[in-house]
């Protein structure tokens, strides 16, 4: 069996089969491809990685999304500090650890195959014209069809690995134009996707169409967003439209459904005062923003327990909170909307938007909301309507307007989603059997992962942030976390040489997977009677993890 060394070389120095060996290859520089490079440094001493990202910048997620008003609920120097913040504390990390070098940008591995005989993983890069891969999959394939494939891939590259995690996130390729909304080609004004924010685009005295309902598209209407981690990305810039810089003449929000909406958390002391004091506060008293993540950790870890197993105890404590929830909807926003911004599902069902701004901004009368689906596009106008997709188009007794409406649109905003079952994409896995490891996830009902880090058949191939890994209530960072610290009991052993190869067995693989499916079917994620983005089409939950984070570690 052959002996692998610890360092990064060439191998075959100048022959035509020359290549670059790397120990450990890391795919993503996002949070969880930064996590585990710090922590292949800190807790084993190694150095010898290589971290390939696709897009011009380090940051994943928070590098591609890059729309007005982003934010999270991290507690820093706010509540809700912006993603220029974030960014620069994933960048600041970088530094302190040092592994800014150890990071290569602009290059793709497209697909990584298992060589059986030499114990390696063979990965093919893809070596980009800078800022093609902060495109969307689709705006690449049109800029390759216009000028060439040459225009977006430079030259490939053969490298080799003995070990391969991929820390690829999920929230970065953008779903597409909706297939059911026909006329998309013969409008004349720009279209654009919220993750794909065009700021070339003035939107001074335009009137504006946002797609989809959620995190992002909320966070747009106000100038200092809430983006929760529970609650990614479609509920925060339809706010700030209307406002300066971008003075909008008029937004109208085309909804599917409602979402719940929670208060967003208001800071200690006022926001003024927070901002001001609590960087130096916590900086200065030893312990104290620790004890506060602490709190706010174990405030989630309770909210598991009172609002997402599918219990008579679990129902009673949603069906209290949705009544608050309906009293605070209804005391902020227009009497018309009620029945539009009143969800028909359970609460944590879907992602719930912890939100300051959302609601207020339908006071504004240049702020629209309608659940009338979009039929046409036309060159100036979009038609909503005949129909409505809530309340139910059956529900004779409600008063929300089912009729034809054409309205003026100089752009088009989506807000709706990302290809968040499209696990992996667009790494292409080969395993032992020469299999693709997403044919083996089809022939076995869907994504999924050992523990959401190892598939059977994949030796020394770990998944950060994999499937079943995320909740609905806590820190997507503390998953993340969590998985680079199970894959590190592996990879240690590997590096030392006490092992060849690590691979979970395959009946282990599957015991946990049905474990994890039951398990999910009692939880409001699959019993709340709600269409989201945890499942899909089938019903095949490959998203949520249903325990506590706590039994995570």
């Amino acid at each position: 069996m052959p002996s692998h060394p610890n360092n990064i070389q060439t191998v075959n120095g100048y022959s035509k089969d020359a290549y670059t060996y790397y120990p450990v290859l890391i795919v993503g520089a996002g949070e969880s491809g930064i996590a585990l490079g710090c922590r292949l440094k800190e807790a084993l001493g190694f150095d010898q990685f290589r971290i390939f990202e696709r897009q011009a910048g380090i940051g994943g997620t928070w590098w591609s999304n890059q729309y007005p008003g982003v934010a999270c609920d991290v507690y820093w120097t706010s509540l809700f500090p912006g993603g220029s913040e974030i960014v620069n504390y994933l960048h600041e990390v970088c530094q302190k650890y040092r592994i800014v070098d150890k990071i290569q940008l602009n290059t793709e591995v497209s697909e990584i195959r298992w060589l059986a005989e030499e114990e390696l993983w063979e990965a093919t890069l893809s070596h980009m014209a800078t800022g093609t891969g902060d495109m969307s999959r689709r705006e690449r394939d049109l800029l390759i069809d216009e000028k060439g494939r040459e225009s977006v891939y430079l030259r490939q590259e053969t490298v080799r690995a003995r070990i391969v995690a991929s820390c690829a996130g999920g929230l970065v390729e953008p779903n597409a134009w909706p297939s059911t909304i026909p006329g998309r080609n013969s409008f004349e004004g720009p279209v654009f996707h919220s993750a794909r924010w065009d700021y070339n685009v003035d939107l001074n005295g335009k009137d504006v169409i946002v797609v989809g309902t959620g995190c992002s598209a909320g966070i747009l209407l106000q100038h200092h967003a809430v983006f929760p981690l529970a609650n990614l990305f479609i509920a925060q810039f339809v706010p700030l439209l209307t406002k300066e810089p971008y003075n909008a003449n008029s937004v109208t929000q085309v909804m599917r459904s409602p979402p719940w909406v929670v208060p967003r958390l208001k800071p200690p002391f006022g926001k003024e005062k927070y901002e001001k004091y609590s960087p130096k506060i916590f900086s200065r008293v030893p312990g104290l923003a620790r004890l506060f993540r602490l709190t706010c950790f174990i405030i989630g870890e309770i909210d598991w327990f009172t609002l997402f197993p599918n219990s008579p105890f679990g129902e009673k404590h949603r069906k209290k909170l949705e009544a608050k929830l309906i009293k605070h909807m209804k005391s902020t926003v227009p009497e018309k909307y009620h029945e539009i911004l009143t969800p028909d599902y359970s609460v944590g069902c879907k992602r719930r938007v912890f939100d300051a701004f959302w609601l207020p901004c339908f006071n504004d009368p240049k702020v629209e909301l309608t659940t009338k689906p979009i039929t046409k596009v036309s060159p100036k106008s979009v038609t909503i309507g005949p129909g409505r997709t809530h309340p139910d188009p059956s529900d004779t007794n409600s008063k929300v307007s089912t009729n034809e409406e054409t309205l003026p649109a100089d752009v088009i905003i989506l807000g709706n989603g990302f290809e968040i079952q499209n696990w992996l994409h667009p790494l292409k896995v080969r395993g032992k059997d020469g299999e693709l490891l997403q044919d083996v996830w089809e022939s076995r009902g869907g994504a999924q992962a050992y523990m959401g880090n190892a598939m059977d058949g994949f030796p020394n191939f770990f998944i950060i942030f994999g499937p079943n890994t995320a909740t609905g209530h806590s820190s997507v960072i503390l998953a993340s976390e969590n998985m680079v610290e199970y894959s590190l009991k592996f990879i240690k052993k590997i590096l030392s040489g006490d092992v060849k190869t690590a691979e979970v067995k395959k009946e282990s693989e599957i015991a946990w997977t049905q474990m994890v499916q039951e398990r999910l079917q009692d939880t409001v994620f699959n019993m709340g009677g709600c269409q989201n983005w945890y499942r899909t089409a089938d019903g095949w939950n490959s998203t949520g993890y249903p325990y506590v984070q706590t039994f995570s570690r």
